[in-house]
Protein backbone atom coordinates (compact mmCIF):
# COMPACT_ATOMS: atom_id res chain seq x y z
CA UNK A 1 0.00 0.00 0.00
CA UNK A 2 2.76 1.81 0.63
CA UNK A 3 3.35 2.71 -2.87
CA UNK A 4 0.42 4.16 -3.62
CA UNK A 5 -1.04 5.60 -0.32
CA UNK A 6 -0.72 9.22 -1.25
CA UNK A 7 -2.98 8.99 -4.56
CA UNK A 8 -5.48 6.71 -2.21
CA UNK A 9 -5.55 9.65 0.84
CA UNK A 10 -6.44 11.72 -2.31
CA UNK A 11 -9.06 10.30 -4.08
CA UNK A 12 -10.85 8.44 -1.41
CA UNK A 13 -12.56 11.44 -0.45
CA UNK A 14 -13.98 11.35 -4.45
CA UNK A 15 -15.02 7.81 -4.26
CA UNK A 16 -17.37 9.10 -0.84
CA UNK A 17 -18.67 11.78 -2.89
CA UNK A 18 -19.66 10.17 -5.93
CA UNK A 19 -21.29 7.30 -3.53
CA UNK A 20 -23.36 9.89 -2.22
CA UNK A 21 -24.34 11.21 -5.13
CA UNK A 22 -25.39 7.69 -6.74
CA UNK A 23 -27.51 7.66 -3.39
CA UNK A 24 -27.09 3.76 -3.84
CA UNK A 25 -27.46 4.15 0.03
CA UNK A 26 -30.22 6.75 0.34
CA UNK A 27 -30.27 10.10 1.21
CA UNK A 28 -30.59 9.76 4.89
CA UNK A 29 -26.54 7.69 4.81
CA UNK A 30 -25.10 10.91 2.82
CA UNK A 31 -23.54 11.74 6.48
CA UNK A 32 -22.53 8.34 7.97
CA UNK A 33 -20.46 7.49 4.06
CA UNK A 34 -19.00 11.11 4.02
CA UNK A 35 -18.03 10.64 7.78
CA UNK A 36 -16.77 6.65 7.29
CA UNK A 37 -15.00 8.18 4.25
CA UNK A 38 -13.16 11.11 6.19
CA UNK A 39 -12.43 8.52 9.60
CA UNK A 40 -10.67 5.80 7.21
CA UNK A 41 -8.75 8.90 5.23
CA UNK A 42 -7.34 10.28 8.97
CA UNK A 43 -6.59 6.82 9.46
CA UNK A 44 -4.50 6.32 6.33
CA UNK A 45 -2.42 9.73 7.60
CA UNK A 46 -1.92 8.34 10.92
CA UNK A 47 -0.38 5.27 9.15
CA UNK A 48 1.84 7.48 7.14
CA UNK A 49 2.35 9.19 9.66
CA UNK A 50 3.68 6.64 11.84
CA UNK A 51 5.91 5.28 9.30
CA UNK A 52 7.53 8.57 7.86
CA UNK A 53 11.41 8.99 8.81
CA UNK A 54 11.61 12.04 10.16
CA UNK A 55 15.34 12.24 9.45
CA UNK A 56 15.32 11.63 6.07
CA UNK A 57 15.31 15.26 4.35
CA UNK A 58 13.65 14.24 1.39
CA UNK A 59 10.35 13.15 -0.13
CA UNK A 60 9.21 9.67 1.04
CA UNK A 61 6.13 8.08 0.08
CA UNK A 62 6.95 9.41 -3.35
CA UNK A 63 4.75 7.94 -6.56
CA UNK A 64 5.97 9.13 -9.83
CA UNK A 65 4.59 8.73 -13.47
CA UNK A 66 5.01 9.81 -16.60
CA UNK A 67 1.67 11.76 -17.67
CA UNK A 68 1.90 14.62 -20.53
CA UNK A 69 5.69 14.08 -21.73
CA UNK A 70 5.44 16.93 -24.37
CA UNK A 71 4.76 19.72 -21.39
CA UNK A 72 7.02 18.41 -18.93
CA UNK A 73 3.96 16.88 -17.14
CA UNK A 74 4.45 14.14 -14.35
CA UNK A 75 1.91 12.71 -12.43
CA UNK A 76 4.62 13.52 -9.19
CA UNK A 77 3.16 12.86 -5.71
CA UNK A 78 5.97 13.10 -2.27
CA UNK A 79 5.48 13.82 1.42
CA UNK A 80 8.38 15.84 3.54
CA UNK A 81 8.15 16.80 6.88
CA UNK A 82 5.97 20.15 5.66
CA UNK A 83 3.60 17.69 3.12
CA UNK A 84 2.81 15.40 5.73
CA UNK A 85 2.22 17.71 8.42
CA UNK A 86 -0.38 19.43 6.12
CA UNK A 87 -1.96 16.01 4.95
CA UNK A 88 -2.00 14.76 9.14
CA UNK A 89 -4.00 18.35 9.94
CA UNK A 90 -6.14 18.41 6.60
CA UNK A 91 -7.13 14.63 7.63
CA UNK A 92 -8.00 16.07 11.05
CA UNK A 93 -9.83 18.48 10.76
CA UNK A 94 -12.69 17.03 7.85
CA UNK A 95 -14.38 14.80 10.80
CA UNK A 96 -13.99 17.66 13.04
CA UNK A 97 -16.11 19.53 10.71
CA UNK A 98 -18.51 17.05 9.39
CA UNK A 99 -19.10 16.79 13.35
CA UNK A 100 -20.03 20.13 13.93
CA UNK A 101 -22.51 20.12 10.57
CA UNK A 102 -26.39 20.48 11.59
CA UNK A 103 -28.25 17.29 12.43
CA UNK A 104 -30.55 18.51 9.32
CA UNK A 105 -28.80 19.60 5.97
CA UNK A 106 -30.66 20.75 3.36
CA UNK A 107 -29.74 19.49 0.42
CA UNK A 108 -27.38 16.69 1.77
CA UNK A 109 -26.39 14.83 -1.36
CA UNK A 110 -24.55 18.30 -2.43
CA UNK A 111 -23.81 19.22 0.83
CA UNK A 112 -21.27 16.27 1.86
CA UNK A 113 -20.13 15.60 -1.38
CA UNK A 114 -18.31 19.28 -1.83
CA UNK A 115 -16.77 18.96 1.49
CA UNK A 116 -15.38 15.60 0.82
CA UNK A 117 -13.81 16.97 -2.85
CA UNK A 118 -12.85 20.33 -0.84
CA UNK A 119 -10.62 17.59 1.18
CA UNK A 120 -9.64 15.82 -1.93
CA UNK A 121 -8.17 19.84 -3.35
CA UNK A 122 -6.66 19.75 0.07
CA UNK A 123 -4.89 16.57 0.07
CA UNK A 124 -3.42 17.04 -3.29
CA UNK A 125 -2.37 20.65 -3.07
CA UNK A 126 0.09 19.02 -0.29
CA UNK A 127 1.42 16.32 -1.63
CA UNK A 128 1.72 17.18 -5.92
CA UNK A 129 5.16 17.89 -6.63
CA UNK A 130 4.48 19.16 -10.61
CA UNK A 131 3.07 22.49 -11.42
CA UNK A 132 0.20 20.86 -13.44
CA UNK A 133 -1.56 19.10 -11.32
CA UNK A 134 -0.76 21.09 -8.12
CA UNK A 135 -2.49 23.59 -9.75
CA UNK A 136 -5.71 21.44 -10.39
CA UNK A 137 -6.02 20.32 -6.44
CA UNK A 138 -5.59 24.13 -6.00
CA UNK A 139 -8.45 24.91 -8.04
CA UNK A 140 -10.44 21.91 -7.13
CA UNK A 141 -10.49 23.27 -3.58
CA UNK A 142 -11.69 26.58 -4.83
CA UNK A 143 -15.12 25.01 -6.39
CA UNK A 144 -16.58 23.52 -3.75
CA UNK A 145 -15.39 25.98 -1.04
CA UNK A 146 -17.25 28.78 -3.29
CA UNK A 147 -20.43 26.57 -3.35
CA UNK A 148 -20.15 25.32 0.35
CA UNK A 149 -20.22 29.24 1.24
CA UNK A 150 -22.38 30.36 -1.69
CA UNK A 151 -25.46 27.68 -1.07
CA UNK A 152 -25.53 26.88 3.16
CA UNK A 153 -24.02 30.77 4.28
CA UNK A 154 -25.69 33.00 6.34
CA UNK A 155 -28.05 36.11 4.98
CA UNK A 156 -24.94 38.00 3.46
CA UNK A 157 -23.56 34.45 1.45
CA UNK A 158 -23.52 35.81 -2.06
CA UNK A 159 -21.87 38.93 -1.47
CA UNK A 160 -19.40 36.77 0.35
CA UNK A 161 -18.81 33.66 -2.02
CA UNK A 162 -18.56 35.95 -4.75
CA UNK A 163 -15.78 38.73 -2.89
CA UNK A 164 -13.99 35.03 -1.94
CA UNK A 165 -14.10 33.99 -5.54
CA UNK A 166 -12.99 36.85 -7.38
CA UNK A 167 -10.05 37.15 -5.11
CA UNK A 168 -8.57 33.78 -4.95
CA UNK A 169 -8.89 33.13 -8.60
CA UNK A 170 -7.29 36.38 -9.31
CA UNK A 171 -4.35 34.88 -7.57
CA UNK A 172 -4.97 31.51 -9.34
CA UNK A 173 -4.21 33.76 -12.43
CA UNK A 174 -1.13 35.22 -11.41
CA UNK A 175 -0.10 31.50 -10.08
CA UNK A 176 -0.90 30.39 -13.60
CA UNK A 177 0.54 33.08 -15.49
CA UNK A 178 3.93 33.04 -13.49
CA UNK A 179 4.35 29.29 -13.69
CA UNK A 180 3.28 29.26 -17.80
CA UNK A 181 5.97 31.76 -18.50
CA UNK A 182 8.92 30.02 -16.17
CA UNK A 183 7.90 26.52 -18.13
CA UNK A 184 8.55 28.84 -21.07
CA UNK A 185 11.58 29.51 -19.95
CA UNK A 186 13.02 26.32 -18.54
CA UNK A 187 11.04 23.74 -19.67
CA UNK A 188 10.02 22.46 -16.26
CA UNK A 189 6.81 22.50 -14.06
CA UNK A 190 8.88 20.15 -11.23
CA UNK A 191 8.91 21.95 -8.02
CA UNK A 192 11.79 20.32 -7.03
CA UNK A 193 13.44 20.75 -10.26
CA UNK A 194 12.62 24.60 -10.74
CA UNK A 195 14.55 24.84 -6.73
CA UNK A 196 17.27 23.29 -8.24
CA UNK A 197 17.75 25.39 -11.61
CA UNK A 198 16.84 28.98 -9.24
CA UNK A 199 19.88 27.52 -6.77
CA UNK A 200 22.36 27.16 -10.06
CA UNK A 201 21.35 30.42 -11.27
CA UNK A 202 19.87 28.64 -14.91
CA UNK A 203 16.32 30.26 -14.24
CA UNK A 204 17.46 34.32 -14.36
CA UNK A 205 19.75 33.68 -17.46
CA UNK A 206 16.99 31.55 -19.29
CA UNK A 207 14.50 34.26 -18.48
CA UNK A 208 17.16 36.95 -19.94
CA UNK A 209 16.73 34.95 -23.36
CA UNK A 210 12.51 35.02 -23.28
CA UNK A 211 13.07 39.38 -23.33
CA UNK A 212 11.69 41.04 -26.34
CA UNK A 213 10.05 44.64 -27.03
CA UNK A 214 12.31 46.23 -24.49
CA UNK A 215 11.48 44.45 -21.98
CA UNK A 216 15.01 43.41 -19.36
CA UNK A 217 14.93 39.96 -18.02
CA UNK A 218 15.08 41.65 -14.39
CA UNK A 219 11.77 43.12 -15.37
CA UNK A 220 10.04 39.80 -16.08
CA UNK A 221 11.73 38.13 -13.24
CA UNK A 222 9.76 40.55 -11.22
CA UNK A 223 6.54 40.18 -12.66
CA UNK A 224 6.89 36.21 -12.92
CA UNK A 225 8.03 36.91 -8.62
CA UNK A 226 4.75 39.17 -8.32
CA UNK A 227 2.38 36.74 -9.81
CA UNK A 228 2.90 33.90 -7.83
CA UNK A 229 3.56 36.04 -4.75
CA UNK A 230 -0.03 37.36 -5.16
CA UNK A 231 -1.25 33.87 -5.22
CA UNK A 232 -0.10 32.70 -1.96
CA UNK A 233 -0.57 36.15 -0.24
CA UNK A 234 -4.51 36.14 -1.23
CA UNK A 235 -4.63 32.69 0.11
CA UNK A 236 -3.20 33.32 3.66
CA UNK A 237 -4.15 36.55 3.60
CA UNK A 238 -1.26 38.87 3.81
CA UNK A 239 -2.26 42.67 4.21
CA UNK A 240 -3.48 44.27 2.46
CA UNK A 241 -5.31 41.48 0.34
CA UNK A 242 -7.49 40.24 3.32
CA UNK A 243 -10.02 42.12 2.70
CA UNK A 244 -12.38 39.22 1.65
CA UNK A 245 -12.08 36.82 4.43
CA UNK A 246 -13.60 38.37 7.39
CA UNK A 247 -17.19 38.46 5.44
CA UNK A 248 -16.46 34.43 4.18
CA UNK A 249 -15.64 33.46 7.32
CA UNK A 250 -18.53 35.56 9.12
CA UNK A 251 -20.82 34.12 6.10
CA UNK A 252 -19.79 30.51 6.06
CA UNK A 253 -21.47 27.97 7.28
CA UNK A 254 -19.51 27.12 10.55
CA UNK A 255 -18.25 23.65 9.39
CA UNK A 256 -17.11 25.70 6.15
CA UNK A 257 -15.08 28.35 8.39
CA UNK A 258 -13.39 24.99 9.96
CA UNK A 259 -11.69 24.46 7.10
CA UNK A 260 -11.25 27.29 5.68
CA UNK A 261 -9.41 28.68 8.58
CA UNK A 262 -7.58 25.69 9.66
CA UNK A 263 -6.72 23.96 6.47
CA UNK A 264 -6.96 26.56 3.27
CA UNK A 265 -5.64 29.21 4.76
CA UNK A 266 -2.40 26.71 5.42
CA UNK A 267 -2.40 26.42 1.70
CA UNK A 268 -0.89 29.99 0.71
CA UNK A 269 1.72 29.59 3.65
CA UNK A 270 2.77 26.46 2.45
CA UNK A 271 3.27 27.69 -1.26
CA UNK A 272 5.25 30.20 0.53
CA UNK A 273 8.00 27.40 1.75
CA UNK A 274 7.31 25.17 -1.04
CA UNK A 275 7.56 27.63 -4.01
CA UNK A 276 8.52 30.83 -3.21
CA UNK A 277 11.59 30.20 -0.89
CA UNK A 278 13.74 27.62 -3.12
CA UNK A 279 12.34 29.01 -6.49
CA UNK A 280 12.68 32.89 -5.94
CA UNK A 281 15.03 33.43 -3.24
CA UNK A 282 16.73 36.74 -5.06
CA UNK A 283 13.65 38.50 -5.13
CA UNK A 284 12.51 37.35 -1.65
CA UNK A 285 15.92 38.38 -0.59
CA UNK A 286 15.83 41.97 -1.63
CA UNK A 287 12.54 42.66 -0.80
CA UNK A 288 12.73 41.00 2.66
CA UNK A 289 12.50 44.42 4.53
CA UNK A 290 9.61 45.44 3.16
CA UNK A 291 8.19 42.15 3.69
CA UNK A 292 8.75 41.66 7.10
CA UNK A 293 7.06 44.47 7.79
CA UNK A 294 4.11 43.57 6.21
CA UNK A 295 3.83 40.47 8.05
CA UNK A 296 4.34 43.10 11.33
CA UNK A 297 1.61 44.86 10.10
CA UNK A 298 -0.60 41.84 9.43
CA UNK A 299 0.17 41.19 13.30
CA UNK A 300 -0.61 43.92 14.95
CA UNK A 301 -3.50 45.39 12.64
CA UNK A 302 -5.23 42.16 12.22
CA UNK A 303 -5.29 42.24 16.23
CA UNK A 304 -6.71 45.64 16.75
CA UNK A 305 -9.29 44.41 14.35
CA UNK A 306 -10.37 41.55 16.07
CA UNK A 307 -10.38 43.40 19.33
CA UNK A 308 -12.75 46.22 17.46
CA UNK A 309 -14.98 43.68 16.62
CA UNK A 310 -18.31 42.84 19.00
CA UNK A 311 -19.73 39.85 16.73
CA UNK A 312 -17.35 36.54 17.70
CA UNK A 313 -17.33 35.46 13.90
CA UNK A 314 -15.06 38.73 12.72
CA UNK A 315 -13.28 38.38 15.75
CA UNK A 316 -11.93 35.08 15.23
CA UNK A 317 -12.05 35.68 11.74
CA UNK A 318 -9.51 38.34 12.51
CA UNK A 319 -7.38 36.54 15.19
CA UNK A 320 -6.75 34.01 12.10
CA UNK A 321 -5.40 36.92 10.17
CA UNK A 322 -3.36 37.57 12.88
CA UNK A 323 -1.49 34.10 13.75
CA UNK A 324 -0.84 33.28 10.34
CA UNK A 325 0.91 36.76 10.28
CA UNK A 326 3.20 35.00 12.61
CA UNK A 327 4.44 32.11 10.30
CA UNK A 328 4.63 34.60 7.69
CA UNK A 329 6.63 36.72 9.76
CA UNK A 330 9.23 33.49 10.89
CA UNK A 331 8.75 32.93 6.63
CA UNK A 332 10.40 36.38 5.53
CA UNK A 333 12.84 36.04 7.87
CA UNK A 334 14.24 33.01 6.66
CA UNK A 335 14.57 34.51 3.23
CA UNK A 336 18.01 36.30 4.25
CA UNK A 337 21.25 34.80 6.39
CA UNK A 338 21.04 34.39 9.74
CA UNK A 339 22.76 32.11 12.61
CA UNK A 340 21.07 28.42 11.70
CA UNK A 341 19.99 28.05 15.11
CA UNK A 342 18.09 31.30 14.20
CA UNK A 343 16.64 30.12 11.33
CA UNK A 344 15.78 26.46 12.13
CA UNK A 345 14.10 28.21 15.25
CA UNK A 346 11.94 30.43 13.08
CA UNK A 347 11.11 27.69 10.02
CA UNK A 348 9.98 24.92 13.56
CA UNK A 349 7.71 27.95 14.58
CA UNK A 350 6.45 28.45 11.71
CA UNK A 351 5.54 24.58 11.29
CA UNK A 352 4.30 23.94 14.30
CA UNK A 353 2.03 27.60 14.00
CA UNK A 354 0.86 26.11 10.98
CA UNK A 355 -1.07 23.05 12.70
CA UNK A 356 -1.71 23.95 15.70
CA UNK A 357 -3.22 27.04 14.46
CA UNK A 358 -5.56 25.34 12.30
CA UNK A 359 -6.64 23.13 15.08
CA UNK A 360 -7.48 25.90 17.82
CA UNK A 361 -9.02 27.82 15.15
CA UNK A 362 -11.07 24.88 13.76
CA UNK A 363 -12.10 24.34 17.62
CA UNK A 364 -13.30 27.56 18.35
CA UNK A 365 -15.45 27.71 15.18
CA UNK A 366 -16.87 24.54 16.25
CA UNK A 367 -17.37 26.14 20.10
CA UNK A 368 -18.58 29.20 18.34
CA UNK A 369 -21.24 26.92 16.10
CA UNK A 370 -22.74 25.34 18.93
CA UNK A 371 -23.41 28.56 21.09
CA UNK A 372 -24.92 30.11 18.46
CA UNK A 373 -27.43 26.88 18.12
CA UNK A 374 -28.36 27.21 21.29
CA UNK A 375 -28.51 30.80 21.48
CA UNK A 376 -30.56 30.81 18.17
CA UNK A 377 -28.64 33.37 16.39
CA UNK A 378 -24.61 34.71 15.78
CA UNK A 379 -22.93 35.82 19.36
CA UNK A 380 -22.11 39.43 20.25
CA UNK A 381 -20.20 40.45 23.25
CA UNK A 382 -22.63 43.09 24.59
CA UNK A 383 -25.34 40.46 24.25
CA UNK A 384 -24.00 37.35 26.02
CA UNK A 385 -22.70 36.80 29.46
CA UNK A 386 -23.00 34.79 32.70
CA UNK A 387 -22.75 31.78 30.38
CA UNK A 388 -20.30 30.09 32.99
CA UNK A 389 -23.22 29.96 35.82
CA UNK A 390 -25.19 27.51 33.69
CA UNK A 391 -22.74 26.19 30.88
CA UNK A 392 -19.85 25.32 32.91
CA UNK A 393 -18.41 22.49 30.89
CA UNK A 394 -18.53 24.23 27.89
CA UNK A 395 -17.00 27.17 29.32
CA UNK A 396 -14.22 25.25 30.58
CA UNK A 397 -13.11 23.53 27.33
CA UNK A 398 -13.73 26.62 25.12
CA UNK A 399 -11.62 28.64 27.60
CA UNK A 400 -9.15 26.29 26.97
CA UNK A 401 -9.18 26.70 23.23
CA UNK A 402 -9.26 30.31 23.83
CA UNK A 403 -5.92 30.38 26.08
CA UNK A 404 -5.09 27.97 23.60
CA UNK A 405 -5.28 30.89 21.19
CA UNK A 406 -3.71 33.19 23.61
CA UNK A 407 -0.39 30.98 23.63
CA UNK A 408 -0.76 29.97 27.28
CA UNK A 409 2.89 27.47 28.28
CA UNK A 410 0.95 23.90 28.26
CA UNK A 411 -0.92 24.38 25.66
CA UNK A 412 -0.39 24.23 22.03
CA UNK A 413 -0.44 27.62 20.70
CA UNK A 414 2.61 28.03 22.82
CA UNK A 415 6.02 26.65 21.10
CA UNK A 416 5.12 27.45 17.60
CA UNK A 417 4.94 31.14 18.43
CA UNK A 418 8.09 30.90 21.03
CA UNK A 419 10.15 29.82 18.60
CA UNK A 420 9.43 32.04 15.81
CA UNK A 421 10.06 34.99 17.80
CA UNK A 422 13.14 33.21 19.09
CA UNK A 423 14.32 32.77 15.48
CA UNK A 424 13.17 36.23 14.38
CA UNK A 425 14.43 38.38 17.58
CA UNK A 426 18.26 36.96 16.49
CA UNK A 427 17.78 37.87 12.91
CA UNK A 428 15.26 40.58 13.20
CA UNK A 429 15.54 41.96 16.66
CA UNK A 430 13.29 45.23 15.17
CA UNK A 431 10.71 42.91 13.65
CA UNK A 432 10.40 40.92 16.53
CA UNK A 433 10.04 43.87 18.63
CA UNK A 434 7.67 45.30 16.42
CA UNK A 435 5.47 42.29 16.42
CA UNK A 436 4.99 42.28 20.17
CA UNK A 437 1.96 44.53 20.70
CA UNK A 438 0.18 42.25 18.98
CA UNK A 439 0.79 39.61 21.24
CA UNK A 440 -0.79 41.61 23.92
CA UNK A 441 -3.93 43.00 21.72
CA UNK A 442 -4.39 39.28 21.32
CA UNK A 443 -4.79 38.39 24.97
CA UNK A 444 -6.86 41.45 25.43
CA UNK A 445 -9.53 40.60 23.31
CA UNK A 446 -9.13 37.03 24.10
CA UNK A 447 -9.66 37.75 27.81
CA UNK A 448 -12.39 40.39 27.10
CA UNK A 449 -13.76 37.44 25.63
CA UNK A 450 -13.98 35.32 28.34
CA UNK A 451 -15.15 38.52 30.56
CA UNK A 452 -18.09 39.54 28.62
CA UNK A 453 -19.17 35.99 27.18
CA UNK A 454 -18.37 33.63 30.56
CA UNK A 455 -18.70 35.76 33.84
CA UNK A 456 -20.83 38.40 34.75
CA UNK A 457 -24.98 38.57 35.00
CA UNK A 458 -26.89 35.93 33.41
CA UNK A 459 -28.99 36.93 30.43
CA UNK A 460 -32.98 36.71 30.94
CA UNK A 461 -32.93 35.35 27.75
CA UNK A 462 -30.35 32.90 28.03
CA UNK A 463 -31.08 31.71 31.28
CA UNK A 464 -31.94 28.18 30.03
CA UNK A 465 -29.52 27.48 28.02
CA UNK A 466 -28.61 23.58 27.76
CA UNK A 467 -24.71 22.30 28.43
CA UNK A 468 -22.55 20.37 26.33
CA UNK A 469 -24.92 16.96 25.96
CA UNK A 470 -22.43 13.64 25.79
CA UNK A 471 -22.35 13.13 22.78
CA UNK A 472 -21.11 16.77 22.25
CA UNK A 473 -18.15 16.12 24.71
CA UNK A 474 -17.16 12.45 23.29
CA UNK A 475 -16.81 14.78 19.66
CA UNK A 476 -15.04 17.39 21.42
CA UNK A 477 -12.36 15.27 23.73
CA UNK A 478 -9.96 14.49 21.20
CA UNK A 479 -9.10 17.55 20.10
CA UNK A 480 -8.68 18.89 23.20
CA UNK A 481 -6.77 16.64 24.01
CA UNK A 482 -4.57 16.81 21.02
CA UNK A 483 -4.32 20.94 22.65
CA UNK A 484 -2.57 19.84 25.91
CA UNK A 485 -0.77 16.72 23.82
CA UNK A 486 1.07 19.04 21.72
CA UNK A 487 1.62 21.57 24.10
CA UNK A 488 3.62 19.58 27.00
CA UNK A 489 4.99 17.17 23.96
CA UNK A 490 5.75 18.91 21.38
CA UNK A 491 8.69 16.79 20.15
CA UNK A 492 5.31 14.19 18.70
CA UNK A 493 5.09 16.60 15.64
CA UNK A 494 8.72 18.22 15.80
CA UNK A 495 10.54 14.66 15.34
CA UNK A 496 8.86 13.80 12.21
CA UNK A 497 9.90 17.51 11.01
CA UNK A 498 13.64 17.04 12.07
CA UNK A 499 14.77 16.51 8.90
CA UNK A 500 12.87 19.06 6.96
CA UNK A 501 13.88 21.63 9.07
CA UNK A 502 17.49 20.74 9.35
CA UNK A 503 18.09 20.80 5.01
CA UNK A 504 15.66 24.02 4.97
CA UNK A 505 17.01 25.92 8.07
CA UNK A 506 20.36 24.82 8.09
CA UNK A 507 20.26 23.20 11.76
CA UNK A 508 18.26 22.34 14.39
CA UNK A 509 15.87 24.48 16.54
Amino acid sequence: MSAFILSLLTFLPVAGALLILTNWLGEGRARCVAFATSLLNLGLALSMFSRFDGARAGFQFVERHEWIKPLAVNYHLGVDGLGILMVLLSTLLVPMALMASPRTVDRPRLYFPLLLFLECGLIGTFTALNFFHWFLFWEISLIPAFFLVRFWGGPGRTGASLQFFIYTMVGSVGLLLAFVALFLAVGVFDFTRLGELATSGTIPLAVSKMTSGGATSTCISWLIFAGAFLGFAVKVPLMPFHTWLPDTYSEAPPAVTMLLTGAMSKMGVYGFIRILLPIFPAQLLTLQPWLVGLAVLTIVSSAGAAFAQRDLRRTFAYSSVNHLGYCLLGIFALAGAGPESARSSALAGVLLQMFNHGLTAALLFWFLKLLEDRIGGRVRLDEAGGLRQIMPVFTGLMGISLFSSLGLPGLNGFIGEFLIFKGVFAMHPWAAALATPGLLITAVFLLTILQKVFNGPVKEQHATLPDLTVVERIQLAPAITLLFLIGIHPQILMGPLSGFIQHVGGGHP
